[in-house]
């Protein structure tokens, strides 16, 4: 979906800076921790003393400019990054900037084949894992540092810009830090005769049971695609064994805890927490937000990133129950769980207009944009960015809660390559292969967690 940014809007803004915020920050040096260990390069030295960039910038307020954007997204964050463009036209009415978004699903692949061919959009909301499998030697995406005088890089703290620090080169600013938790509408549960959240295990289990009996077999708890189910499946095996799934670019976990992990999965299926994975596919939708079951409340959960319950909440056709829940702890050896850079902001090097590349992304996460766009990709990572969204009361309390809550649960850092297009492409991916020939029947518990731990560790040789 393409359209041209032409009209100008007027955009309130507080210019008031804030404190930093410390759980960001932690959050940002856990993922930090995994970037460091994936890249031979250390960025330490490079984000913590922001170097000078190598000629001095100009922005061109007189010349016509064209300029290309591309992010994904829902509806809401569609129409914020739309009326935030228009702002900036306004500011810069040279310049104009044309859009190219949409929904996550089949995002990616159009992305790298863009990149690929080095036809990118100048201005790319990029995932994290994108810099390390995209631009591992820094050949896609500009040196941010090198934009300095443009855009105001102390606005992020070291720890979060060093996550985005691959080949020595600052490929991206981070938009905001994500983790995952769980979302209910409560309304279903309470036709269920369920009043709270579930906390536990034990209660997902009472869930799935009174669902069953009191609604029918069309009712679940909880719904969770693949990569839903490898992301919970970690969780599980972190809180019980107290050990990050990858750390020093090795799968910490043997064929036999792994099993015990699928095991989990099933049960949920078993006890009818999630549907199986046929349930999904027969019903024939791209998204969750997207089906009818979750429109009509009977997929009354999800577990998903902290930045995105928009679209889900809005999708509902009654969302008065739509609730955050608590991050559930599986095991007592550790908060299982990761952080990591929701998404990034970066400048593709074919980009013939960095200098205003450079001044849009500042627009939108330091300036005037900031206090438009709000929360709709997460919690701002930048200090002016957040002080301008909150001065305009543009932050979701729904999405502070939901980010304050994982921030502060969450213990292991991330590694880059899990969210590797090898590992959970939804089409041919490993984590499509094990979780939907596992839910199928094709597999047993032993012969998936054989093919995943293969897939896994092919991925982190290959990045050795």
């Amino acid at each position: 979906m393409k359209k041209a940014i032409s009209l100008g809007v007027a955009a309130a803004m507080a210019a008031t800076l804030l404190a930093g915020c410390g759980t960001a920050a932690s959050s940002a040096a856990a993922s930090s921790e995994a970037a460091s260990t994936a890249d031979s390069t250390t960025a330490e030295s490079t984000a913590t003393s922001e170097a000078a960039p190598s000629e001095a910038h100009e922005i061109n307020t007189t010349d016509p400019i064209e300029l290309t954007i591309s992010w994904w997204g829902g509806d809401s964050r569609h129409e914020a990054y739309q009326k935030a463009l228009e702002a900036f036209h306004e500011k810069y009415p040279n310049i104009t900037v044309s859009p190219t978004y949409g929904a996550w699903s089949g995002w990616e692949e159009k992305q790298s084949t863009a990149l690929a061919a080095d036809q990118g959009s100048d201005v790319m909301q990029v995932n994290w894992n994108w810099l390390y499998q995209y631009s591992p030697t820094g050949e896609k995406f500009v040196d941010l540092r090198e934009y300095s005088d443009i855009i105001d890089l102390s606005q992020w703290s070291d720890a979060a810009k060093n996550a985005c620090i691959v080949a020595d080169s600052l490929q991206a600013v981070p938009i905001s830090m994500t983790g995952r938790i769980f979302y209910w509408n409560m309304n279903t549960f309470k036709q269920a005769g369920i009043e709270a959240v579930p906390t536990s295990y034990d209660d997902l289990i009472a869930a799935g049971k009174a669902f069953q009996e009191k609604l029918g077999d069309d009712y679940y708890p909880l719904a969770i695609g693949q990569y839903d189910r490898m992301i919970l499946m970690t969780f599980y095996l972190e809180s019980k064994y107290g050990k990050a799934w990858v750390e020093n670019n090795e799968c910490q976990y043997s064929e036999e805890e792994i099993v015990d992990g699928l095991n989990f999965i099933d049960s949920l299926e078993d006890n009818h927490v999630i549907p199986t994975r046929p349930t999904m596919i027969a019903a024939g939708f791209d998204s969750i937000d997207k089906s009818q079951e979750w429109i009509d409340g009977k997929y009354a959960g999800i577990f998903e990133w902290d930045s995105a319950p928009s679209k889900y909440q809005s999708a509902l056709a009654d969302n008065s129950g739509f609730t955050v829940g608590e991050e559930i702890k599986f095991g007592d050896k550790a908060n299982g769980g990761f952080s990591k850079v929701s998404m990034g902001m970066a400048i593709t090097k074919s980009c013939q207009h960095p200098v205003e590349a450079a001044a849009l992304i500042d627009f939108l996460w330091n300036g005037e944009g900031a206090a438009i766009m709000g929360s709709e990709c997460g919690i701002p990572a930048s200090t002016a960015g957040l002080a301008a969204a909150q001065a305009a009361d543009a932050v979701k309390p729904l999405v502070l809660e939901a980010n304050t809550k994982v921030l502060a649960f969450v213990d292991m850092p991330l590694d880059p390559y899990f969210e590797s297009s090898k590992l959970k492409d939804t089409t041919d991916g490993v984590y499509t292969d094990v979780f939907d020939g596992f839910s199928y029947g094709d597999y047993d518990a032993e012969e998936a967690a054989e093919i995943l731990l293969d897939g896994v560790t092919s991925v982190l040789s290959a990045n050795a």
